[in-house]
């Protein structure tokens, strides 16, 4: 079980932290909060089509230069599982050990993850005209709270999207367990490439 998670975890890093891990993934892209949709619809409208697609952009190369800091983190958490943790694994959902990183890791991540995602997004002057635009919003209760801080928004996003990635290969390994470890050590040593 160990050896599965310890893979499964590492070919979700390796998938997701390199060039297009989000932002040529569909089922993990982060899109601008719901929140700023209609501005985005409104920038899109008025010849701010390449502003909003580069701040697109940028979120998403963010969380993929944000990621390889989880490999370690996440082999961690699965080297200080107990036989009780494996046991809720084994026992669990579909997704148990999945849900066992969230647990373990998820503040932590989130710390490691803020800083890169901070120094990613810093380099677009369009960031900072976004959390201003996202304090006045959030002040008037225009943007959710949530939402108007890029970097805090960009960080949960690449959170879920790797706690997502993880959750698929889990999947995989509890259906096929002898077919998905091999895949994924395919997957891992490919990327590694």
């Amino acid at each position: 079980m160990k050896a599965a998670l310890e893979k499964g975890s590492q070919a979700a890093v390796a998938t997701l932290g390199r060039t297009d891990g989000f932002f040529g993934n569909a089922q993990v892209k982060i899109p601008l909060p719901d929140s700023l949709a209609r501005a985005e619809r409104l920038m899109r409208r008025v010849g701010m089509r390449r502003h909003a697609d580069e701040l697109v952009l940028t979120m998403n190369r963010a969380a993929e230069a944000a990621v390889p800091e989880a490999g370690g983190l996440l082999l961690r958490a699965v080297k200080k599982m107990t036989v009780q943790d494996v046991k809720g694994i084994l026992g669990g959902g579909e997704t148990a050990g999945t849900d066992y990183f969230r647990r373990s890791t998820r503040q932590e991540l989130h710390q490691r993850f803020l800083p890169i995602v901070r120094r990613s997004t810093a380099q677009l002057g369009l960031a900072r005209q976004y959390n201003q635009f996202g304090e006045r919003g959030a002040s008037l209760g225009l943007v959710s709270p949530e939402h108007a801080d890029l970097d805090q928004y960009v960080t949960q996003k690449a959170l879920d999207g790797l706690y997502f990635m993880v959750a698929e290969e889990e999947r995989k390994i509890r259906r096929d367990p002898v077919g998905a470890a091999s895949g994924i050590i395919e997957k891992v040593f490919g990327a590694l490439r």
